[in-house]
């Protein structure tokens, strides 16, 4: 099995990921990422290669971000420790701090026993598959072993926090003055930094999922437990609530009445307001194929152009940077608005969201009725032979469903990247009948893929 998987190294916490695991591939990554041009330059001008480093506040991010410490630090490169910080920031900063690259320890909406190695290129741009297999490679070979003075220093990054605070309020449209807004920071990186943004934008905050204790992030709270912040946006009175995952690289929202915004949603809103600010590039916005078919619809509406990518945010990017793009993300709250970002930010778009409301004096609820959410039913079939999706059989169902459906409704198969299993997708106009050609396309994968 590949190290890497769809958003760097993942796994139980000193089952899979181990310091060893650790200190090894930050060495190879030091290898591979370590002695391009700019490093040469530092070099030369008698510096060392420079490295930003963050965490999420799971307990074992303490002994996994001190081995990547040392394993940098013991090729020669100079490591700024920005402590526990949420991925957009880290990213924010490998930029902002001219790092050669980055390196976050965190596994993001997971829960606590696991964790993450994500590494960012310089610029704070997530990695391509192809380096990502050179630093896999590197793990077997020569590591770099300078001595005496030419060992890495690792310092701590004392205005990180900061600096990626005013970068946030820098990019703000309006302020938020006269809103409500509760904030649900999944006991993880947000929980120091979003309550302090969102009360310098002008907002009246009240925060939940804020008291990380290392074992808490993502228990019942955040952006995949949204029940808790609906009813405190309820309880409260309050006009919106935006929930972050466990390392702040998602937002996903709830209106005044507690109903659900997701991340289709949210960019349905922010698409349309960058639209009529001029702001949005091409009048397109890039989504994923797992994007719902109202959203389609109502960018169709407006004159502006979706195009998708495959699943993860990684993708988006790229589609993104390929066109040069201002706006992409997924159903899930991964949101990248790259004229402030180079990945996924909880934060940014949760301050952008809030921003729309107070810019045109309008609830949640009137801006997220731009889009009409389909039903979409998810069946994921199991042991059978995920290499196969493509069988004629399969197709032709797939075929026969998509002529029943027309301009209404929508389907996809999709094999999973790491379980013998194909996904199946339909969406529909109403919930009974997306899930009736559901389950007649699954029964159809079962038959004929079965191992």
């Amino acid at each position: 099995m590949p190290l890497f998987g769809t958003d760097g190294v993942r796994g139980l916490a000193n089952g899979i990921l181990t310091a060893d695991l650790a200190l090894s591939l930050a060495q190879a990554t030091a290898v591979v990422l370590g002695q391009g041009r700019s490093a040469e330059a530092r070099r030369a001008a008698g510096r060392r290669a420079a490295v930003v480093i963050g965490r999420d506040p799971r307990i074992s991010g303490e002994f996994l971000s001190a081995a990547v410490s040392a394993g940098l630090a013991s090729s020669g490169i100079d490591v700024y420790d920005a402590g526990v910080i949420p991925t957009p920031g880290l990213a924010f900063l490998v930029a902002d701090r001219d790092a050669d690259f980055g390196v976050m320890v965190s596994a993001s909406h997971n829960p606590a026993p696991d964790n993450g190695i994500k590494i960012f290129a310089r610029g704070g741009v997530k990695l391509p598959d192809e380096v990502e297999r050179r630093i896999e490679a590197a793990l077997e070979g020569p590591k770099l072993q300078p001595t005496a003075g030419s060992v890495g220093r690792i310092s701590r990054f004392a205005d990180a926090e900061d600096r990626y605070v005013v970068h946030l309020l820098q990019s703000l449209p309006h302020r938020l003055d006269g809103l409500h807004v509760v904030l649900d920071c999944a006991h993880g990186a947000a929980a120091g930094v979003s309550p302090e943004t969102f009360r310098d934008a002008g907002a009246r905050v009240t925060v939940i999922g804020a008291d990380p204790d290392g074992i808490n992030i993502n228990d019942g709270v955040g952006s995949t437990h949204l029940e808790q912040l609906a009813e405190a946006v309820v309880r409260a009175g309050a006009d919106v609530g935006i929930a972050h995952d466990g390392d702040a690289d998602r937002c996903l929202a709830v209106d005044a009445q507690g109903r659900v915004v997701d991340g289709d949603q949210i960019m349905a809103i922010l698409a349309a307001s960058m639209q009529d600010r001029g702001v949005l590039k091409d009048d397109t916005l890039v989504a994923t194929v797992m994007s719902n078919l109202g959203l389609h619809m109502a960018m169709r509406e407006r004159g502006i152009t979706v195009l998708t990518a495959a699943v993860g945010d990684r993708y988006v990017l790229e589609a993104m940077s390929a066109g040069g793009y201002s706006l992409g993300g997924e159903q899930s709250g991964h949101v990248i608005m790259s004229d402030f970002a180079t990945t996924g930010d909880g934060l940014l778009t949760g301050l952008h969201l809030v921003a729309e409301m107070a810019r045109t004096g309008k609830t949640l609820a009137e801006l997220a009725s731009i889009m009409t959410v389909y039903p979409q039913v998810m069946i994921n079939v199991k042991d059978v032979d995920r290499s196969r999706v493509s069988d004629e059989g399969v197709q032709d169902a797939v075929r026969e469903v998509e002529a029943e459906l027309g301009d209404t409704g929508r389907v996809l198969l999709r094999a999973s990247g790491t379980e013998q299993l194909v996904r199946v997708m339909v969406e529909a106009a109403d919930e009974a009948s997306a899930q009736r050609y559901a389950e007649r396309l699954a029964d159809v994968v079962r038959e004929r893929l079965a191992l």
